[in-house]
């Protein structure tokens, strides 16, 4: 022990000495994002006709109009969404921009301006205790804000105001600054807030990068120490654990792509930081280069511009965000993939760096590429074996993908909904996953936070399109018991067939076993592909079984008839979400094919075929019950149920068709092309026929999943012999002859 400590003691003193040795060479300003070789090369381009010149022209007209407003630094008040939390949003984003402006310029009203500011908040700080608006019994509340989230954001972009403006400060003004805000802040974050600054966590992250660079700047190296290593500078938390923890080694954030998304911005901005200032400590090729993998993965979890909306996702983020645009910066500036220039390029963002100028010279240059979207299992967990998130895409007939989502459960912002899945096609979602019950910064919703439904639906496994067991979510809505337990991806497979996956999770019930196996199948005579669904499930004793379809767009038709409650409405249940859930009817279609028909506004028709046999009840809902204050949208679904039974097949497949144009008043192919749907099981082969349009389908699938299988087979069907070498394979049983 005493050697053991010995050490590390060492250890601290050195990388102490080797930081302040480093530091003491950093007398030149800008030295975090941009540098001053930077902004010599950014004051020559904007004399130049093209993309970076006409973005810094855009950026300056903006800043010119925001420095002839008065400056405004209120005492805070207000909760997310209210005017003194927006005020303290737009200054510190103006700080920022108008920082830019004066490297740039060399304009001395630029500086005026953030120092004025700077001063102001340096005469308001020492004033202020915790926001007013601060959860009663949050852990981290803030001073500017009502939570230190906030505050962290806040000192992320400040900082970088004042370093772009040091050198226009005199001694006076850069002791006010620094001891009446500045260092208050960052202590306040740190030291004040030792649960928050040392969690591995998006709000860990955020205020270790916030200090760790204002660290750089005011030369506190022990402040970076600090940032990089925990509080304690013991490695178990800080910004490097929060790399080896939250990310899995192919760069998926366990919190899902909506806080990856959000995460983005202090992981790549402080470690931009880092390289700037110690290029020795090599941060982007950290863990194989993991920052660099998720900024990929980022963009590889998006379908049409739009983040797959698992988790606590709002559905409106994108591509086009703020922080996707920095990590694809920053990871062109390092890598010159021509990939990222295709996603530069719809993103219409030129930021202002030197990374950004790369970016910008090669869009003039016409450089850019497709990015390479491809059919992937995203491993979830440090080491990448807590479950994983699939993703497959077809461009067989239109740009589809299918979300497949055995995923860890994504700590207090993840949902139970254990193997659920998500589809999209020809730009729009189809089979949908509700997101977050929330209207980010609307005052007047709950302050701009979570709403009460967040917890009542959103989270709960029925607003997902995943088994319900008797009415109950996913570990009994526990979410410390759900953090301790993933499904098993037992494979993936993406090849010239399609895609196909296969999950398990056996400790979401008590006693129960859910499997699934979803392809994403190509028809190559058709001109299209169809998503096929096996659902499992296996049991000690009986239960109730609900899996429920959540769908965009308007109902159409039935292959049955339904009993519809035209008269009035009764909530489906009583909790884990179906208090929320309009019953409008039901129905219980014989044995054989049940199809459900709906209208996408992408004009397409979807149906539904599944195989039944008499007895599943389909219930038909609507969301809106229980809900006082309109907060829900009025989505709809379709839920399959069975009752008391122990072990049960759920089959199904999902199949675009026809063209609805309402403008040209015409439609075609509005009825499904299924004609047969069978399925079969020899050994660990899953055996599928499927007749659509008069041509026969043999899909197979091969489940064996013991370790290191061999997955060459050969098989009979109807006498004939067939083979497989893989998990999917497709055979045309005719030429499309029998209709």
């Amino acid at each position: 022990m005493l050697r053991q400590f010995m050490h590390t003691t060492l250890r601290n003193l050195l990388t102490i000495w080797a930081l302040a040795t480093s530091f003491s060479s950093l007398a030149a300003h800008p030295n975090l994002v941009i540098t001053e070789a930077d902004v010599a090369q950014m004051r020559a381009a904007i004399q130049q006709p093209g993309r970076f010149s006409d973005a810094f022209h855009k950026m300056q007209t903006r800043v010119d109009k925001e420095i002839a407003q008065p400056i405004r630094v209120p005492v805070p008040k207000d909760g997310g969404g209210g005017y003194t939390h927006e005020r303290h949003k737009k200054n510190y984003q103006q700080m920022y921009n108008a920082g830019v402006m004066y490297q740039l310029t060399q304009q001395a009203k630029y500086a005026d301006f953030v120092r004025d500011m700077l001063l102001a908040y340096a005469d308001l700080y020492p004033t202020i205790g915790l926001h007013p608006k601060r959860k009663v019994k949050a852990q981290n509340p803030g001073k500017l804000f009502w939570q230190s989230l906030n505050e962290s954001v806040w000192l992320v972009y400040t900082i970088q105001a004042y370093d772009l403006i040091y050198n226009s400060l005199s001694q006076a003004q850069i002791s006010k600054i620094e001891n009446q805000i500045l260092k208050p802040v960052a202590l306040f974050l740190s030291e004040g807030q030792p649960s928050t600054f040392n969690k591995v966590h998006n709000h860990g992250t955020w205020a270790t990068a916030g200090v760790g660079m204002a660290g750089y700047v005011m030369n506190q190296p022990e402040w970076v120490e600090k940032a990089l290593y925990d509080l304690d500078k013991s490695g178990k938390g800080g910004f490097i654990k929060q790399l080896d923890v939250l990310f899995s080694p192919q760069g998926y954030y366990t919190e899902g792509p909506y806080y990856q998304r959000y995460a983005l911005m202090p992981f790549v901005t402080f470690a931009k930081a880092i390289d700037n200032n110690q290029p020795q400590r090599h941060i982007f090729e950290y863990r194989n280069g993991v920052l660099l993998k998720a900024i990929n993965t980022t963009i590889e979890l998006s379908y049409a511009g739009l983040f797959f909306p698992i988790n606590d996702a709002i559905k409106s983020k994108g591509i086009d965000t703020s922080e996707l645009v920095a990590g694809v910066t920053v990871a062109y500036g390092l890598t010159q993939a021509p990939g990222l220039l295709d996603i530069a390029d719809k993103q219409k963002q030129i930021i202002l760096t030197g990374d950004g100028l790369k970016v910008a010279n090669a869009l003039d240059k016409h450089l850019e590429k497709p990015y390479p979207f491809s059919s992937i299992a995203f491993g979830d967990g440090s080491d990448g074996k807590q479950g994983a998130l699939v993703v497959m895409r077809s461009q067989l007939g239109g740009d589809q993908a299918l979300l497949f989502k055995p995923s860890s459960q994504g700590m207090g912002h993840g949902h139970f909904d254990k193997l659920t899945w998500q589809y999209y096609d020809h730009a729009e979602e189809i089979v949908s996953d509700y997101g977050a019950a929330r209207f980010l910064n609307v005052e007047a919703k709950y302050g701009g936070r979570y709403l009460p439904e967040n917890t009542s639906y959103a989270k709960q496994t029925i607003a997902h399109n995943t088994i319900v067991v008797d009415e109950t979510s996913n570990f009994g809505g526990d979410v410390d018991l759900a953090n301790q337990h993933a499904p098993t991806l037992n494979y993936f497979e993406a090849g010239s067939f399609g895609s196909v996956s296969n999950a398990e999770i056996r400790s979401a019930y008590k006693g129960v076993l859910l499997q699934r196996t979803l392809a994403l199948v190509k028809l190559p005579e058709l001109g299209q592909s169809v998503a096929l669904d096996i659902f499992d499930v296996n049991s000690d004793d009986k239960h109730q079984l609900d899996l429920p379809v959540h769908y965009q767009g308007q109902l159409i038709d039935s292959s049955f008839v339904i009993d519809v409650n035209t008269q009035s409405l009764k909530p489906l249940g009583q909790n884990a979400g179906y208090q929320h859930l309009w019953l409008k009817g039901q129905a219980t279609p014989e044995s054989g094919l049940a199809r459900v028909t709906w209208l996408n506004k992408n004009g397409r028709f979807y149906t539904q075929t599944s195989l039944v046999s008499g007895d599943e009840t389909f219930l038909f809902t609507q969301l809106g019950a229980n809900d006082p204050h309109f907060n829900l949208r009025n989505e709809q679904a379709f839920i399959r149920r069975v009752k008391h039974t122990s072990n049960h097949r759920f089959i199904s497949v999902l199949e675009p068709h026809g063209d609805y144009n309402p403008g040209k008043e015409y439609t075609l192919g509005a009825t499904s092309n299924v004609q047969t749907l069978d399925v079969h099981q020899q050994g660990d082969l899953t055996l599928v026929n499927l007749k659509m349009a008069g041509f026969s389908y043999l899909i197979v699938i091969n489940q064996d999943q013991k370790p290191d299988a061999n997955l060459e087979r050969q098989f009979t069907y109807n006498k004939q012999p067939y083979s497989i070498n893989g998990r999917l394979t497709v055979y045309l049983l005719n030429q499309g002859q029998d209709k």
